[in-house]
């Protein structure tokens, strides 16, 4: 037995049909579900790794893919979880397309931000060199998700944060209409705050964000 035949073994034996049809309403009907919650599906998810920890070190590129070509929401949350684990500081050059497949495809906040701060995060950390091109990419394209990933992506550098390509990114997608990206926009600077609320409050003060974008820096400033 594989690693994906365990874990879909664990999933239907643990189908719940009334939890599922909830979550297919709460993800406004965008994917469907075993019905498992998270701790459930992170114990089913856990033993099934540890059984296959060769298979999944040798093949996790693979293995995150076919995950992310089955319809259930609950692969794709298992494929984004075995590449940070498999891929933190082990990063290949050639890893950003598979991070920019997992962002354009079955794109939703609750997989996209994960994505934006563990795996774009980690791999611009480990390629420093490859940020410029990587994130004008990202911002240029029309997909919305890559837009927010470029907005996101420093989200856990604190200290290390290049406060010009956030500031650059902030004020480049100001006027987007998307609830995502004014949301995006204020989460970015309200956790750089943390580390330099001075530089925020000046920022916000000149950058004309849009209010939702404005509330969402300033809520612990």
């Amino acid at each position: 037995m594989t690693f994906i035949q365990e874990l879909t073994a664990g999933f239907e034996a643990n189908t719940n049909a009334e939890n599922a049809l909830y979550m297919h309403n709460y993800m406004r009907g965008l994917f469907t579900f075993y019905g498992l919650k998270t701790n459930d599906r992170r114990v089913i998810f856990k033993k099934a790794y540890a059984n296959h920890k060769e298979e999944i070190k040798t093949d996790c590129r693979n293995i995150a893919r076919t995950l992310y070509t089955k319809e259930k929401r609950d692969y794709h949350y298992c494929a984004v979880e075995i590449l940070t684990k498999e891929l933190k500081k082990k990063f290949l050059k050639d890893d950003i397309h598979l991070i920019e497949f997992l962002i354009i495809n079955h794109s939703w906040w609750d997989t996209v931000d994960t994505i934006a701060k563990y795996l774009v995060g980690g791999y611009l950390q480990q390629y420093p060199e490859e940020t410029t091109m990587v994130i004008n990419h990202f911002s240029n394209n029309d997909n919305m998700w890559l837009n927010r990933t470029a907005i996101l992506f420093q989200l856990g550098y604190k200290r290390d944060t290049n406060q010009a390509i956030l500031f650059e990114q902030c004020l480049k997608h100001k006027d987007s209409n998307e609830f995502f990206i004014q949301k995006a926009i204020g989460w970015a600077l309200r956790e750089y705050g943390k580390t330099n609320p001075e530089a925020v409050r000046e920022f916000v003060t000149t950058a004309a964000l849009k209010p939702l974008s404005t509330r969402e820096a300033l809520k612990n400033l």
